[in-house]
């Protein structure tokens, strides 16, 4: 019996509870979307893991600030933001976990057991300075001196905010016998961390050598109970690392989940915002390297969404709802803006006018007006019935090399989780086509002699039918591509095609196949419809 495909396995970080999400955790749960949309486009089994943490202290804060407790909360958030924005951006997530969750919270007490009894963790004390925001104790060099209001206080390199010295018994977790073998890996398998830059930071944070690791709190009992003391809950990231593979069936006794356990892990991908690198490189595989589990492939950390030059921030004002943006634009617009402008890794701005001017010049006119004119000359020469073409000449030729080029292209960048460049070269395809048409004119091929006849009707095998099968056949090729990025969109432009009628579902299409053109049959019924992005207006951007 042939032995079961592996899933491809990929994981957002869940995210807190603490406020509504902003477009800079929409950014990263869009990029997850992008990337499994495309292994499913490839026909693959895709298991895509979403959620929120729920522990900890900065989430109990935020509840005894708005007067309720944090369970009540963290329900409140979940069910009136958090699952309503994967719908809001159009993600086709498989499961969404949250660490209040039975599943999650037993399955993490029996990992914490079986460490514990492995003698990979110890009782003793700790002091240091706390950065709540972080959920983190600092060490001095991850500190600033304060300015303003909080001068003469040590501050939260990431938060801004002061952090707050601490002394607690704790329970540890022995990582600093982990070191060693954490550069083993990062050296063996490069790939662990990405991109490069993110790596060279690891490395460079555990070569200073690594501390054990505190995983207990005693001040406050928001969290996993320690199954042996529970006048102790877990350090929050203990508990949240564990949730991608708790939500897989890490330790379940049901045998249904045991199997998806063995199908789905490890992680092909953890996508991660550079801020938490270090808790994925550093603490989650020391972790599973403590239980003798296999380690993920890959922990890719992208860089932050800035506005005015700040990492996007509720606390400082500068969090934008991604509702803000998709009511004007779209949910595809929005996907492909974020996922085009920025390179996956890095930093990047948004900013209103240049996400307007993308959207009136790649989407509205490049890609939308191309779908629109030429179906709108299928109509109007052909009654919208797809003719037969007649012999290709060079000019064919060299945009089925665009198709097949972009396609190369784009699934190489996929893989190497280069999402800007995988939508580059996608939109080679679309400018190509402009340009062929441009070239082609066929609103000037149906004047000539034999293309059309005395009603204006087009004639099979003419130029005119070749020009406007062709770029049918990249419109179906672009349908494709597009489809893991502006779902929407190409669904419009598949139904558009009047593919589904002779090549079945546009999920269905193998992406390998989306190069190759003469697949629609002739006497395809294609039909205009409404506008894939209608250009925007002054008044409406």
């Amino acid at each position: 019996m042939p032995e079961a495909q592996k899933t491809f396995y990929l994981t957002t970080p869940i995210y807190y509870v603490n406020d509504a999400p902003h477009i800079g955790h929409a950014y990263t749960t869009v990029a997850a979307d992008v990337v499994t949309r495309w292994h499913r486009q490839r026909q693959e089994d895709v298991w895509f893991l979403t959620g929120t943490d729920e522990h900890g202290e900065k989430v109990l804060r935020t509840a005894e600030a708005n007067g309720v407790s944090p369970q009540d909360w963290a329900d409140r958030l979940v069910e009136t933001a958090w699952k309503p924005v994967l719908q809001t951006l159009d993600v086709r997530n498989d499961d969404f976990i949250r660490t209040t969750q039975e599943r999650h919270e037993t399955a993490v007490q029996a990992f914490l057991t079986d460490l514990y009894d492995k003698g990979g963790i110890y009782e003793g004390s700790y002091e240091g300075p706390y950065c709540v925001g972080c959920e983190e104790y600092k060490l001095p060099g991850e500190l600033l001196d304060g300015t303003g209001e909080f001068e003469g206080l040590k501050v939260c390199a990431i938060h801004g905010t002061p952090v707050e010295m601490l002394s607690e018994q704790n329970y540890f977790f022995r990582m600093s016998e982990y070191a060693d073998r954490l550069l083993a890996l990062y050296e063996e398998h490069p790939e662990f961390v990405q991109p490069a830059s993110a790596r060279n930071e690891v490395v460079s944070f555990v070569r200073q050598g690594l501390q054990d690791l505190s995983i207990s709190r005693s001040t406050f009992d928001w969290g996993v109970p320690i199954p042996w003391d529970t006048s102790h809950v877990l350090y929050v990231w203990f508990d949240a690392l564990l949730n991608y593979a708790t939500a897989v069936g890490l330790d379940s006794a049901d045998p249904e989940r045991k199997e998806q356990f063995a199908r789905t892990w490890p992680a092909d991908v953890h996508l991660v915002g550079k801020d938490i690198l270090r808790f994925h490189a550093v603490i989650w595989p020391a972790m599973l390297m403590a239980a003798g589990l296999p380690l993920p492939k890959t922990v890719f950390a992208h860089g932050w969404l800035l506005v005015g030059g700040e990492k996007m921030s509720k606390s400082k004002l500068t969090g934008i709802a991604p509702s803000d943006i998709i009511d004007t634009f779209g949910s595809d617009a929005f996907r492909y803006y974020f996922m085009r402008t920025i390179a996956f890794g890095g930093d990047g701005s948004f900013s209103w006018e240049d996400m307007t001017a993308r959207y009136n010049g790649e989407l509205a006119n490049g890609f939308g007006n191309l779908a629109s004119r030429t179906a709108a000359m299928i109509g109007k020469y052909f009654g919208g019935t797809l003719p037969t073409p007649g012999e290709p000449t060079e000019a064919e030729t060299a945009l089925a090399r665009v198709a097949t080029q972009a396609v190369a292209d784009a699934e190489a960048a996929i893989d190497r989780l280069a999402i800007h460049d995988a939508v580059s070269a996608v939109w080679t395809l679309v400018d190509a086509t402009n340009g062929y048409l441009a070239d082609t004119q066929p609103w000037k091929l149906a004047k000539e002699p034999g293309e059309t006849d005395e009603s204006g009707a087009g004639a099979d095998g003419g130029r005119l039918a070749t020009s406007l099968v062709t770029a049918t056949e990249a419109l179906r090729s672009l349908a494709v591509l597009l489809n893991p990025i502006t779902p929407k969109a190409a669904a419009g432009l598949w139904e558009l095609l009047g593919a589904e009628a002779s090549l079945g579902t546009l999920d269905a299409q193998q992406l390998d196949g989306a190069a190759t053109f003469g697949v629609l049959p002739a006497g395809t019924t294609v039909t205009k419809g409404a506008a894939l992005f209608p250009r925007l207006d002054d008044t409406t951007a």
